[in-house]
């Protein structure tokens, strides 16, 4: 529903003409107007940076609007080929962003800019949270483009896995854009079986005066998610419970985990009311045609209420939440006649209020030098998170008089770039063009976890501090560039990225102890180099090569952390003073963690067709100290440490080939389409040697995707996507067990294969009025990461354009 939806205005029509899909690579970094009676037809502008030396897909607003259902600024990626995220629900927070050789799990291998300013989380490296997709409206977006691989310079080595550009919308004129949407889905799974609900509204207006523009955008989410979590029961053992000290329930629902043992779900949790308020202000100021300066400004509030479903039920009908220890009747419930114990599930509530500062100053005027400033700054202003302890026998989560209370406030990051380009034969002709810049970053991580005073969980005070994490990574980092074009058919772009990384600040306290760390630094080079060769006005060759050196998050440094079991059991004041600081405490963050270097390569294909383009990519890179959560065995004997740790070598390669096409055999069909696959395994491990020649988890082996969009006439157009993900690996190769851990992946808990369907239609009512329809999830398929993704869901929107 999308971005300037429906079919913007009369306008789209002739968008289609003018750009094909799949070229946003050759696409000139200009915009233009052009007056055709009523109709304002306006190129599409990208993001791309000259000279790109990498592969790179676009999608544009028109293509956004007549595919996808979802919206969601993240659903503008859908379709794009080897992408995929992680967005279980509408309005999920958590949305990991996975491209080529990087899982949903890698949000610290990708980079998402929305005109220049950052919405990749690098706080941590992980799906939860993601990029903050929804700091951008997806009806406020232009066009996406998408850049894979470390082999530009322009970009910190964060861009191993990829990079995303998202360019959204400055007026020429006067103009206003509202849009209202309503989706629904039947969510069944155990023992739920409900239609769960959201609406969705936004409205945009802008314009522009004299050498001012400006532009507003506002945008409302309220959706209530099916449940992404559930819980189950662990059977007793030994013989069964005495009289008294059990409950005889019925409703939980038995199937095998991922593992293929035999599972008892209890309950639904994390049934989301999320509740999103986006606005964002920008103002350009023209100081000359070739020079702007824009101010943006971004507010994000959210709050989400996470509460539960119990499917116990005693004789009498009444639900049974949980067991608790000691002589009552809920110490234990007996289900088919076999005892267990149950953990009641936890309600949430989130409120949450992020701001977004952004100042860019800009010249080009096409001559010998252009310049752009850029900076942003993102403060998570309020994030305060209550969660129930939950509650046992007949009294519900929501009643519960004790939980815990974390605070987020002052969470965030912010970012300079300094960037010019020298053009020495004076013109955007020129054989050489020399990009150079400056880029500075700081990423700092403030939590802190109480347990709440007597009383209600959802308002008692704070009380006892139960853990905290401190934390701050800087880099500082130069780079130069230049384009060769050295013939008329050859270019070279040949450059180098120095940065200079720091960890300081860095601490947690967690079980009553605290545990600070030593400053860490360092330095790192990046040489690029990328060579292309247009063969013929129909096919082109480019090879790339580029490192990237991904430092490590203050998430994956610093994470909050708690006392090393040893065989299930605390250890002892004596075993804890024997484990060499910090191992003491550390569970799951590692202070000592090297930064991960990636030697990536890559040798494209492209075959330009009458109206399309038909690519075909080998890529591959060579990791060096990657950061993976593994076992340690080599630390302490009998001890073995859990963590994000550096595994010596990882070796990845793939293939990918993708097409798009307007008027596809016939007129009016354009399509787009996919696939890719994908051979990761880790090459060298010397703290897990078992490890050595296995699979990467959370890295699917193929991935395909197929999008068809017929224009039946100006008004009218239907779509048809498709979208396939192999199943990938949840964890690593149990070296004890000698077997994968999940080798039943297609069940909550695990990753699964999945096969999907969608469709929309879209019909421009009249000249400023258009409506859809969509499916998502047409045939019902319940696939899963880890959390089950939504079921078959319907959309209808209606869109108004000024």
């Amino acid at each position: 529903m999308d971005k300037h939806i429906f079919g913007v205005k009369a306008i789209a029509l002739a968008v289609a003409a003018a750009f094909l899909p799949g070229q946003g690579a050759l696409a000139a970094d200009q915009s233009e107007d052009k007056h055709l009676g009523e109709m304002v037809v306006k190129s599409d502008k990208s993001a791309l940076p000259a000279n790109v030396p990498a592969s790179t897909e676009s999608v544009t607003a028109k293509q956004i609007a007549e595919s996808v259902n979802s919206v969601s600024s993240s659903g503008a990626l859908m379709y794009l080929p080897s992408v995929h995220v992680r967005e279980r629900f509408i309005g999920d927070v958590n949305g990991g962003l996975a491209m080529r050789m990087y899982g949903v799990n890698s949000s610290a291998q990708t980079i998402v800019y929305a005109d220049g300013l950052l919405l990749s989380n690098f706080l941590t490296n992980s799906c939860c949270p993601g990029p903050r997709w929804g700091l951008v409206s997806q009806h406020s977006i232009d066009r996406v483009d998408v850049i894979y691989g470390p082999f530009s310079a322009l970009y910190p080595g964060n861009s191993v896995g990829g990079v995303v550009l998202m360019s959204t919308h400055m007026p020429s004129k006067f103009e206003a854009h509202a849009q209202l949407d309503v989706f629904t889905q039947n969510f069944k799974l155990y023992g739920t079986d409900d239609n769960f609900n959201g609406q969705h509204a936004a409205a945009t207006l802008g314009n522009k005066i004299g050498d001012w523009s400006f532009w507003l955008s506002v945008d409302r989410l309220d959706n209530r998610s099916h449940p992404t979590d559930f819980s189950s029961a662990t059977a007793k053992s030994g013989g069964p419970a005495v009289a008294g000290q059990y409950t005889v329930v019925n409703g939980a629902v038995f199937d095998r985990d991922i593992a293929n043992n035999q599972r008892v779900i209890t309950a639904a949790t994390s049934i989301d009311h999320t509740v999103k308020d986006d606005a964002t202000i920008k103002v350009a100021y023209d100081f000359t045609p070739s020079v702007r300066a824009t101010y943006t400004f971004n507010i994000w509030q959210n709050t989400s209420d996470k509460t539960v479903d119990s499917y116990l039920r005693d004789a009498a009908g009444n639900t049974i939440y949980g067991t608790k220890s000691g002589v009552n009747p809920y110490r234990y419930v007996r289900i088919n006649g076999q005892d267990y114990t149950v953990t009641a599930p936890s309600a949430s509530y989130t409120e949450s209020e992020y701001l977004m500062h952004g100042l860019s100053l800009k010249s080009d005027s096409g001559g010998t030098w252009a310049w752009e400033l850029v900076a942003s700054y993102f403060n998570q202003n309020k994030d305060v998170v209550r969660a129930s302890s939950g509650n046992y026998g007949t009294t519900p989560s929501s009643a519960a008089t004790a939980g815990s209370i974390t605070f987020g406030d002052g969470t965030g990051w912010h970012n300079v770039d300094l960037r010019g380009i020298w053009r020495p034969d004076g013109g955007i002709s020129s054989v050489h063009q020399v990009s150079f810049g400056f880029h500075s970053d700081t990423y700092t991580t403030k939590s802190d976890k109480y347990d709440l005073a007597a009383g209600s969980w959802q308002s008692s005070a704070p009380a006892t501090l139960n853990a905290n994490s401190r934390g701050e990574t800087s880099t500082n980092a130069l780079y130069i560039q230049d384009a060769w074009q050295f013939s008329p058919k050859w270019k070279l772009v040949v450059g180098g990225r120095q940065e200079y990384w720091e960890a300081s600040k860095g601490s947690n306290y967690a079980n009553g102890t605290n545990v600070t760390y030593q400053d860490k630094r360092v330095n790192a080079f990046s040489p690029k180099a990328s060579l292309s060769y247009q063969a013929s006005d129909d096919w082109m060759l480019r090879g790339s090569y580029g490192r990237g050196v991904r430092f490590p998050t203050v998430g994956e440094l610093f994470k909050n952390v708690g006392i090393k079991t040893v065989g299930g059991a605390t250890p002892t004041p004596a075993e804890i003073a024997a484990f060499p600081a910090p191992y003491n405490v550390a569970l799951t963050n590692n202070p000592n963690l090297k930064p991960e270097t990636a030697d990536s390569w890559e040798f494209t294909v492209e075959r330009f067709l009458a109206q399309g383009v038909w690519r075909t990519s080998l890529f591959g890179e060579e990791k060096r100290d990657a950061l993976i959560s593994q076992t340690d065995l080599t630390t302490i004997p009998g001890y073995s440490i859990s963590s994000v740790q550096n595994v010596d070598k990882v070796r990845t390669y793939g293939i990918e080939t993708s097409l798009q096409a307007s008027d596809f055999l016939i007129s009016g069909l354009d399509i787009s389409g996919s696939v890719g696959y994908i051979h990761a395994r880790i090459t060298e491990d010397r703290a897990n040697r078992g490890l050595e020649g296995t699979e990467i988890p959370l890295v699917p082996a193929w991935r395909a995707s197929l999008l068809g969009v017929y224009h039946a006439s100006d008004a009218l157009s239907y779509s048809l996507g498709w979208r396939y993900s192999a199943s990938q690996h949840s964890a690593l190769y149990d070296t004890t067990a000698q077997r994968y851990t999940d080798p039943n992946p297609g069940v909550y808990g695990g990753r699964s294969s999945f096969s999907v369907f969608d469709a929309k239609v879209v019909y421009r009512l009249a000249r400023q009025w258009s409506a859809s329809l969509g499916i998502d999830n047409i045939t019902n398929a319940k696939y899963y990461t880890l959390y089950p993704y939504a079921q078959r869901t319907f959309f209808a929107g209606i869109k108004f354009d000024l």
